[in-house]
């Protein structure tokens, strides 16, 4: 019997917001291997089920932290796809005017407090996001998204530490995805991520983040926990990552096979379809649909970025210094 908690338009959008993330990192790879793209990109490929099943709670007004595998997190956020190719290409009209690129992409209209370079520090810049709801008494959330290898951060453990003392409507979303950087988790991590949450007085759970539904459960626990005024949770979502740590990576630290057996075995999209037609009534034809939209909404959105005007020179001297 279907759960009544999940409505058919939500799980369609769910669905294109999915699909969307897998065809735009399948895009930016093969334009990096062409050379068309500046700079890293970090693709987020075998995750989708964890940026969306964690943002179809939030709202604009509510916050995320990203990272540098911020791709996912912008578009399941509700971000602009073409100004998201024009900030990507560094193109005039980009979502930070062409400045920041893939791996500092932020768009504050949606709540999508950037993609950050650096490991670990999107969960001290949410700890000051969640303070302003906190303080201001919005009824927001924030979420910081946080990998396995970032875990291990000083950063975070200080950002545990002040949410919890504070009560504050944080949620860290831990994104285990088997590998920090070069890296795998059976030689940098110790223990269960979600396990230290209890060190911190914070409930924390472990889950599939290959399956959208249980993302999206265990994640609506801890936003309706932190709208309660209840404090803060952690979501420990396991989905390994199916490319490397970055486009080119020649990954020699994995099984040359793993990636087959994910694709095959793991994959975020098909658990979904299969669920949402065997329980939900949603049918082939309609995800079919959507699959054909956003195959064309891709294809017109980079060629409109390959084509649109770089910066103008005298761009280098604005958005040099903030003024409040």
């Amino acid at each position: 019997m279907a759960d009544q908690s999940y409505d058919p338009i939500m799980l369609l959008d769910a669905y294109r917001r999915m699909r969307a993330i897998r065809d735009f990192e399948e895009r930016m790879r093969r334009e990096v291997q062409a050379g068309t793209v500046p700079g890293f990109v970090h693709l987020y490929c075998g995750q989708e089920a964890v940026a969306v099943g964690t943002c179809m709670h939030l709202l604009d007004t509510d916050y995320i932290g990203s990272t540098h595998r911020g791709h996912g997190h912008c578009i399941a956020k509700g971000c602009d796809i073409g100004d998201m190719l024009l900030e990507i290409y560094c193109k005039q009209g980009g979502l930070c005017n062409g400045k920041g690129g893939s791996m500092h992409i932020a768009d504050l209209r949606k709540g999508m407090l950037g993609a950050n370079a650096i490991v670990g520090a999107a969960p001290p810049i949410a700890v000051g996001a969640a303070l302003s709801q906190s303080t201001l008494q919005t009824g927001g959330v924030t979420v910081t998204f946080i990998g396995d290898g970032a875990s291990n951060q000083g950063t975070v453990a200080e950002s545990l530490n002040m949410a919890s003392i504070l009560k504050l409507p944080l949620i860290f979303l831990y994104e285990n995805n088997g590998y920090a950087e070069f890296t795998g988790i059976s030689y940098h991590l110790g223990g269960n991520i979600a396990r230290r949450a209890a060190g911190f007085g914070m409930p924390g759970e472990t889950v599939d983040g290959v399956d959208f539904f249980a993302v999206y459960d265990a994640v609506g626990r801890a936003v309706e926990r932190a709208r309660k005024g209840e404090g803060p949770s952690a979501v420990e979502a396991v989905a390994m990552r199916w490319y490397g740590h970055f486009e080119g990576d020649m990954q020699l630290y994995r099984d040359p096979q793993e990636v087959d057996r994910l694709r095959a075995t793991a994959d975020p999209l098909v658990k979904f379809e299969d669920r949402a037609i065997r329980d939900f009534g949603i049918s082939k034809d309609e995800l079919v649909e959507i699959d054909e939209e956003i195959a064309e909404l891709i294809e017109d959105r980079v060629v409109a970025a390959k084509a649109a005007p770089k910066p103008p020179r005298e761009a280098l001297y604005t958005d040099v210094y903030g003024s409040y």
